[in-house]
C-alpha cells in the first residue's frame, strides 16, 4: 500500500512510451481536474542521452575534475562496467515544469546531489538510486553547475597563517581584514544608547517629510517613522557614535549637519514598485536563485542589492500575506494519491513461456517456441543470455535485437544497456573490414549454430552470431546470411595468384571480421607488374 501511494515530493519513474526508457521526475504538485483525473505538476530530469554531445563532453570534464579532486590513494579503481553504469546513474536537473497524468506512474526512485564526500560506487550499491551535480536549461541548451553543490576540498579551506612571533612584523594587507564598528565596553550605559537612536529615528523621520521622493512613497508619517526605524537609520547612529568615540554631543550634531538632517535608505525604500512585482514574478519561477533573477528579471541591480531586498522583503506584511495565501492553496491541493501497480502487458514482449525458461539455439528448444522469438539464434543484446522467461524487442524493427528480462528492466529504468561494449576492436575491424575488402571474396554464409562442424571453429562461430553492438546504441550492426556474389576485377584475381604469401584466403574466410591489409597487397601487386 505504502509502496503505491505517490506524495508531493517523491520521485517517480513516468512512462511516456512503451519502448523508450521512464522519465524521472519530481512531483511537485497533484491537481485534481475538471474530469476527476488528476495530474502531477513536476520538475524535469534529463538522462545523458536527452543532451547534445557537445554538453555531454562538459559533463565529462566536470567529471573528471571532480574525480581529480576526491582522488585518494584507498579508492577502488572503477572498472569499465562501473563507468559505464554510473553514466546511467547521473541525471541533469532543470528548472522546467510540465504536467502529466499521475495513471503514468510507475514506481519510485531516489535523486540525490552528488556527495562529493562519498564514493561514486555508493550509488550502483542501491537500486533505483541516481545523482546530479549540473543544471540543465533545455531552451538555453547549457549546462551549468548546480547552486547547492557541498563545497569540501583545498579549494573551499581557510589558510590558517602561523602565529607571529613578538616583535615580528606583520606583511598582511591590513586593508583586507576586519574593522571594528562597535566596542561593547564603551563609557556609555545602555539607557544613554537607546536614547541616542531615538533621537536618530525622530531625525530620519522628519528627513523623509522633507525629502519629496520619500513623501511620495510614504505618504503617512506612520509608514515614514516605520522606515525610519528600519537597520539603515540604526546602523548608521551606531557607526557615528563609534567614530566619534562614542560623544553624544558631537553624535548628534553630526545627524543634523548644516544642510539638514540626514536620510538614509536602505534597498526597501530604494526600489520602485514594478521593481518589487518583478522580484516577486522571479521568486515564484526561480526561488532564491538569486543569479538567475539578476539575468532574467532584474540585470540592472547588483546581486548584493538583490539578496539585501530580499531578507528585507521577509519582514513585510507582503511576505506574511503570500505565506498565508500558498498556505491556504496548499489545504486545498491533493496531499497524495494512490496508483495501483501497472500490471498490463508490455506491447514489446515477444514471446510467453509460462514462466519457465526458452531455451534459444539450443537442442531441447521446441519449434513452436522458436517460431515465437524474433529471430532463432540471437541472444540477448545486454547480457549475451541465451535464457530468459520472457523476450522483449528492442531498438529498430528491422534490427530484429531483443533483451531479457532483466536487461529489459535496466533499460527502462536506468536507460542503457547493462554490460558495457565488448571494445572498439571488434568494431573497428568489422567497419575496416567493410571498406577495404572490397575486391576480396566474400565469405560463405555462415550455418546455423545448431549443425555439426568438423572443424574446431564453433566457439568462435557462436561468437559470431552475436551481434556486434555499439555503446548503448538500438542501431547493432549484424550480418545478413543471404548469399550475394561480388563481379571481382582482373587485377584483383591476379592479386590472388602473385600474393599468395600476404592473403591467405582460406584462413580470411574463417576470420571475415579482421580486415584484409589492402595497403601491402596493392604495393606487391605494383613491384610485380613494373618488373
Amino acid at each position: 500500500m505504502a509502496a503505491n501511494m505517490y506524495r508531493v515530493g517523491d520521485y517517480v519513474f513516468f512512462e511516456n512510451s512503451s519502448s523508450n526508457p521512464y522519465l524521472i521526475r519530481r512531483i511537485e504538485e497533484l491537481n485534481k481536474t475538471t474530469n476527476g483525473n488528476v495530474e502531477a505538476k513536476v520538475v524535469c530530469f534529463y538522462r545523458r542521452r536527452d543532451i547534445s554531445n557537445s554538453l555531454i563532453q562538459l559533463a565529462d570534464k566536470h567529471a573528471k575534475d571532480l574525480e581529480e579532486e576526491k582522488r585518494s590513494p584507498s579508492a577502488p579503481e572503477l572498472t569499465e562496467k562501473h563507468k559505464h553504469q554510473l553514466r546511467h546513474r547521473e541525471l541533469f536537473l532543470s528548472r522546467q515544469y510540465e504536467s502529466l497524468p499521475a495513471t503514468h506512474i510507475r514506481g519510485k526512485c531516489s535523486v540525490a546531489l552528488l556527495n562529493e564526500t562519498e564514493a561514486v560506487l555508493g550509488y550502483l550499491d542501491k537500486e533505483d538510486l541516481f545523482f546530479y551535480s549540473l543544471v540543465y536549461d533545455p531552451t538555453q541548451k547549457t549546462l551549468l553547475a548546480d547552486k547547492g553543490e557541498i563545497r569540501v576540498g583545498p579549494r573551499f579551506q581557510a589558510d590558517v597563517p602561523d602565529k607571529l612571533l613578538e616583535g615580528e612584523p606583520d606583511d598582511r594587507d591590513l586593508s583586507k581584514l576586519e574593522v571594528k564598528t562597535w566596542d561593547p565596553d564603551c563609557p556609555l550605559t545602555d539607557r544613554q544608547i537607546d536614547q541616542f537612536l531615538v533621537v536618530a529615528r525622530a531625525v530620519g523621520t522628519f528627513a523623509r517629510a522633507l525629502d519629496c521622493s520619500s513623501s511620495v512613497r510614504q505618504p503617512s508619517l506612520h509608514m515614514s517613522a516605520a522606515a525610519a526605524s528600519r537597520d539603515i537609520t540604526l546602523f548608521h547612529a551606531m557607526d557615528t557614535l563609534h567614530r566619534l568615540d562614542y560623544n553624544l554631543t558631537t553624535a548628534i550634531s553630526i545627524l543634523v549637519p548644516q544642510g539638514g538632517p540626514v536620510l538614509c535608505r536602505d534597498e526597501m525604500e530604494e526600489w520602485s514598485a514594478s521593481e518589487a512585482n518583478l522580484f516577486e514574478e522571479a521568486l515564484e519561477k526561480y526561488g532564491k536563485d538569486f543569479n538567475d533573477i539578476r539575468q532574467d528579471f532584474l540585470p540592472w541591480k547588483s546581486l548584493t542589492s538583490i539578496i539585501e531586498y530580499y531578507y528585507m522583503w521577509k519582514t513585510t506584511d507582503r511576505y506574511v500575506q503570500q505565506k498565508r495565501l500558498k498556505a491556504s492553496e496548499a489545504e486545498s491541493k491533493l496531499k497524495q494519491v494512490y496508483i495501483p501497480t501497472y500490471n498490463k502487458p508490455n506491447p514489446n514482449q515477444i514471446s510467453v513461456s509460462n514462466g519457465k525458461p526458452l531455451v534459444v539455439n539450443g537442442a531441447s528448444g521446441t519449434g513452436g517456441a522458436q517460431s515465437l522469438n524474433s529471430g532463432p539464434g540471437r541472444a540477448c543484446e545486454s547480457c549475451f543470455s541465451l535464457q530468459s522467461p520472457q523476450w522483449y524487442s528492442w531498438g529498430p524493427p528491422s534490427m530484429q535485437c531483443r533483451l531479457c528480462v532483466s536487461c529489459w528492466a535496466y533499460w527502462k529504468k536506468y536507460g542503457g544497456l547493462k554490460m558495457p561494449s565488448r571494445g572498439g576492436e571488434e568494431e573497428e575491424e568489422e567497419g575496416e573490414g567493410d571498406g577495404e575488402g572490397e575486391g576480396e571474396e566474400k565469405p560463405a554464409p555462415r550455418p546455423a549454430p545448431t549443425e555439426v562442424r568438423s572443424r574446431g571453429h564453433g566457439q568462435r562461430q557462436s561468437a559470431y552470431s552475436i551481434p556486434i553492438r555499439n555503446s548503448g546504441s538500438p542501431r547493432s550492426s549484424t550480418k545478413t546470411r543471404q548469399t550475394f556474389l561480388l563481379q571481382a576485377t582482373r587485377i584483383t584475381k591476379l592479386a590472388r595468384h602473385v600474393c599468395r604469401d600476404l592473403l591467405r584466403l582460406r584462413q580470411a574466410a574463417r576470420r571475415p571480421f579482421v580486415p584484409i591489409n589492402c595497403a601491402a597487397i596493392k604495393a606487391e601487386c605494383k613491384s610485380f607488374l613494373n618488373s
